[in-house]
């Protein structure tokens, strides 16, 4: 009867052991959306704007100039 009960316990722990290392089939699903990405304005550079703001400066010097000197026609 002991031998009986080891046997069964024996072939118990080998199923439970080759069925826990089996491997189970995963299935991966890939869903591919398009999203449209909006493109932001690209900012102006420091450099830019700095040079900007000089030839704003320079253009109100000239027309000073221009104004004070007056048409000679």
């Amino acid at each position: 009867m002991k031998r009986v009960i080891f046997i069964a316990a024996i072939l118990l722990t080998v199923s439970t052991a080759f069925t826990s290392c089996r491997e189970t089939k995963k299935e991966v699903i890939v869903k591919e959306k398009e999203v449209q990405v909006e493109k932001e304005e690209e900012s102006k550079g420091m450099l830019e704007r700095a040079a900007e703001k000089v030839d704003q400066e320079v253009n109100e010097e000239v027309n000073e100039e221009i104004e004070r000197i007056g048409d000679d026609n």
